[in-house]
């Protein structure tokens, strides 16, 4: 798939940050949370509870230079279940650490919906950053990835997932994707190998979502 495919499929691409992010994300660039422990360098022990354990709660890294960077949550991601739908040998370990290599973008508004209405981030205020697709796949198409699934949840009955889960950009063409794993998916995330480092030269917009009351 070409970058243009993919902006004519989904204009517009979505990441989730918490309130006030964008100055050290600008500054720092949109980092996964790989790259944002080597940036940080945070304790062994910090790094161990956001890139070997899975994350319960949200983890805060902290620098004298480089200010705060918040890490999320993997809440829906229960390594129990996890356990029971990985293919090709990955141990739950080995699935974290792909997810903490990648940022995630949603493709549409109507995922973005769905995250943040969910029960476990409706008190949660959120910054929505909207990026140009076409802009942000021009520039970093070799790094993105298609994925049809919720690579980060496993939540009531968790699809299978596996080494050809995520599928690079132009591996294949979009007709040929969708029929790969034997029926016809549609792109759930799309996700960034390692980090975004000029974020403002995609960025469209910043929306604020703010919880309703109740």
């Amino acid at each position: 798939m070409t970058p243009e495919e993919l902006a004519d499929l989904h204009p517009r691409l979505f990441h989730v940050t918490p309130p006030g992010s964008w100055p050290s994300i600008e500054r720092h660039g949109l980092l996964s949370a790989s790259a944002a422990v080597d940036l940080f360098r945070p304790s062994p022990a910090t790094r161990a509870a956001i890139l070997t354990d899975r994350r319960a709660t949200t983890v805060w890294l902290t620098h004298p230079d480089l200010g705060e960077r918040e890490v999320n949550d993997q809440l829906p991601l229960n390594d129990a279940a996890l356990a029971k739908c990985l293919d090709d040998r990955i141990t739950p370990q080995e699935w974290r650490a792909l997810l903490n290599a990648r940022v995630f973008f949603w493709p549409n508004e109507e995922a973005l919906d769905r995250l943040l209405s969910a029960r476990m981030n409706r008190e949660r205020s959120r910054d929505v950053l909207v990026f140009d697709t076409l802009s942000l796949a021009r520039a970093h198409g070799s790094d993105l990835d298609l994925c049809p699934i919720n690579s980060g949840a496993t939540i009531r009955k968790p699809a299978r997932r596996g080494r050809t889960t995520f599928t690079p950009l132009a591996a294949l063409p979009y007709r040929d994707w969708r029929k790969q794993r034997g029926r016809m998916d549609k792109i759930v995330e799309i996700t960034l190998r390692g980090s975004l480092p000029s974020p403002k030269d995609h960025l469209v917009q910043i929306d604020t979502h703010r919880p309703v009351a109740a």
